[in-house]
């Protein structure tokens, strides 16, 4: 696996709700994405129930920072629908069954679709939306940021 497919695999654990599995994890995703260090040390020692509650913070949809990709890009909800769609699309032009488990714009699941496939095109799609959020993230503080900027630096710089 390419060093940016391991980031990614690794930002997109980083990105999902901190449970037991992610804790147990974080020793590997330290070593194994050392770019993510600020946010794997921090969740080290950060109480769970205190992680899970940030995490919700600074998550939860009425607060700006949404995962969900296409809410960056589409504010009417037709366009938004035919986001998803196109992205499934996508998907399944990889070979990968898509589910109703999980939204196809949600950010670690895009993560993990670039990092088994090397295709960047969702993520540098949604270029723009990545930039805004890490922005956010970053004013309020939080060590999710980093998790951004880890993978906002792989990806190429848009188009002037």
């Amino acid at each position: 696996m390419p060093s940016d497919a391991v980031l990614y695999q690794a930002a997109a654990l980083c990105l999902t709700y901190p449970d037991d599995a992610l804790r147990a994890r974080l020793p590997l995703l330290r070593e194994a994405a050392p770019q993510l260090r600020e946010f794997t040390d921090h969740a080290a020692v950060t109480p769970p129930r205190e992680l899970a509650a940030h995490y919700v913070r600074v998550f939860d949809f009425e607060n700006g920072h949404s995962l969900y990709l296409s809410r960056w890009q589409d504010e009417d909800a037709r366009w938004r629908g035919r986001s998803l769609a196109r992205l499934k699309d996508v998907y399944r032009a990889h070979g990968l069954e898509v589910t109703d488990a999980e939204l196809p714009d949600f950010l670690p699941a895009v993560l993990e679709f670039s990092a088994r496939t090397g295709d960047l095109g969702p993520l540098t799609e949604h270029r723009d939306g990545l930039e805004e959020l890490r922005s956010r993230l970053t004013a309020c503080g939080t060590p999710y940021a980093a998790v951004l900027d880890a993978v906002c630096a792989t990806l190429p710089t848009a188009p002037a």
